[in-house]
């Protein structure tokens, strides 16, 4: 153990990605959500009015004055962290960082000229080194893909939102805002998670880290493939009233759910596209220019067709089944939101009904 409390780093080498294009990593429905959110009516003027409104000198003094800046001499780990993973992502210009007192895990990236990145104390003490490499390689991918303007909009709107929730149709107006950007925000998490993998290059702590976000600093008392069995019995989740509660849940939250991140980002390693970019085969930033918006709409539409014919989820799988044509609409939607009752007979027979109970298992939330 060093004299930070960290274990020293494997002596292994990472592969770096020069000129390496945000699009390499970025999640479909990332990319989707956010031309969703720019085509919002009213949302370019609104965003060009709150850019020079924004107190972003405001923030940017009160993380120098009550915060620790990373650097040589201040954090080195960190810093030397920051800067190899703004190597390995090839981004020029490296964003200030600082650690806050914060018993509450969490890191951010915001600003609308330059990036900041901000770590909690909390989240400091609870990963190791190759964890935290990994947190710090979400930050820079954040960084990389321009995340920060949107996020530190977000920030500002939702506590604008408490001040005028007095105001009927201000708040409603601010808070159409607030949602759409925050589906947006919990997409972004998901190309962040793979940025951070691209900087870590290791899997398993990329597992531990979101692991720990959810169960805190007991690994001993945890397993990674359980963790993800988590994921996979949330995602299944009972019935079609289980789903709607998840979208409940869902809706005032910044980030997805760990378990899901997890599942996320374990199914994204094992995937074609990400060993690709490991062998140095990836979009690079000087293409971006000639990146057509209808191809990434395409894309988008081509990632939530999959998913919604490869997933477990109750209400996905109905509307997989009402896109394929499925007959006795009402029988479907009876079984899904009760869990069970009567299956739909082939010709709406009066002995043709079979009994289907169906899966009644709660989701652990992380």
């Amino acid at each position: 153990m060093t004299g930070t409390g960290f274990e020293k780093a494997p002596a292994r080498d990472r592969r770096r990605f020069p000129g390496i294009s945000s699009r390499a990593y970025e999640h479909p429905a990332d990319r989707s959500a956010l031309v969703a959110l720019r085509k919002l009516s009213g949302f370019d003027t609104v965003f060009k009015a709150l850019s020079g409104l924004l107190p972003e000198r405001s923030l940017r003094l009160l993380f120098l004055s009550d915060s620790v800046r990373v650097g040589d001499t201040q954090f080195p780990h960190l810093h030397a962290m920051l800067l190899d993973a703004c190597y390995i992502l090839d981004l020029e210009k490296v964003p200030q960082m600082y650690v806050q007192q914060d018993p509450r895990p969490n890191a951010m990236c915001i600003g609308l000229d330059e990036p900041i990145i901000v770590v909690t104390t909390g989240l400091v003490e609870l990963l190791d080194e190759e964890e935290m490499r990994a947190v710090v390689g979400h930050e820079v991918g954040h960084a990389l893909s321009g995340h920060a303007v949107y996020r530190t909009i977000l920030l500002f709107l939702t506590t604008l939102a408490l001040k005028i929730a007095w105001i009927p149709l201000g708040n409603v107006a601010i808070m159409g805002l607030v949602t759409a950007l925050r589906e947006w925000f919990r997409k972004s998490e998901l190309s962040a998670d793979r940025a951070g993998l691209l900087v870590g290059q290791d899997v398993q702590a990329s597992m531990r880290g979101l692991m720990k976000l959810a169960g805190g600093n007991h690994l001993h008392e945890m397993n990674v493939d359980a963790f993800l069995a988590q994921a996979e019995e949330y995602e299944k989740g009972g019935d079609l009233r289980d789903s709607v509660l998840k979208i409940l849940n869902m809706l005032p939250r910044t980030h997805p759910f760990t378990t899901v991140r997890a599942a996320e980002l374990n199914k994204w390693s094992q995937n074609r596209d990400y060993q690709r970019i490991m062998d140095g085969h990836y979009p690079r930033r000087d293409e971006d220019k000639d990146t057509s918006v209808t191809d990434s709409l395409r894309q988008s539409a081509t990632h939530y067709a999959d998913s919604v014919r490869t997933s477990k989820d109750p209400l996905m799988k109905l509307v997989g089944d009402l896109a394929g044509g499925t007959a006795d609409l009402g029988g479907k939607l009876r079984d899904r939101f009760t869990g069970g009752g009567p299956g739909a007979s082939a010709a709406g027979g009066p002995g043709g009904r079979t009994t289907d109970k169906g899966a009644g298992g709660s989701a652990e939330q992380g």
